[in-house]
């Protein structure tokens, strides 16, 4: 069992090298995407990902449940793929209509939380292979807004988790990868 984190800015080639990792696995790939088309642009984005994907792949929409659909497709004969951790979390900070303070503190919803607990619970279980993408955040300019901010330091805090969780973590720039963790990217 091998658990990845591939990281990357966005359009850094992070979700390509994901993707070939998958195909190079021999496995069976469950696909799970965490992306809702909520505007035509992201619609038009979420077909060419899905276009560019193997035709026997297994694609699973997930936007918030996914520690749910790890345990559901995670098998020693399967590799899952998720794509990606950002958008996941966005789904879930915004979840059930939230809406937060342009000011001031803000607290995460219990949703968040228990499904964050129940991901890292789900990366201590050996049934499979399993690869995540996410965006990195935190190279850029502070964010403005509170909302913002808390988003890049949840990503932060969940990239750094899942990290540790993982056997191998691969940093993606210009489509290149360099490995942070583990073996050979």
């Amino acid at each position: 069992m091998s658990r990845t984190l591939v990281l990357g800015g966005a359009r850094s080639g992070k979700s390509a090298h994901a993707e070939r990792l998958a195909a190079q696995s021999g496995k069976g790939v469950v696909y799970v995407a965490t992306a809702g088309a909520g505007d035509a642009e992201m619609a038009q984005r979420i077909a060419t990902h899905r276009a560019g994907r193997p035709a026997e792949w297994i694609t699973v929409e997930e936007p918030l449940a996914l520690a749910a659909v790890l345990d559901q497709w995670r098998a020693p004969h399967r590799l899952v793929l998720v794509d990606c951790l950002t958008l996941w979390l966005s789904n879930l900070l915004f979840a059930d209509g939230i809406e937060y303070p342009d000011v001031g503190e803000i607290a995460l919803p219990r949703r968040f939380h228990d499904e964050r607990a129940a991901l890292l619970a789900q990366l201590a279980r050996d049934e499979g292979d399993v690869v995540f993408v996410s965006n990195e955040v935190g190279m850029g300019i502070v964010p403005f807004g509170a909302v913002t901010r808390a988003f890049a330091d949840e990503a932060g805090r969940l990239n750094q988790a899942v990290a540790a969780a993982c056997d191998s973590v691969v940093f993606v720039a210009a489509g290149l990868p360099l490995v942070l963790k583990g073996g050979s990217c």
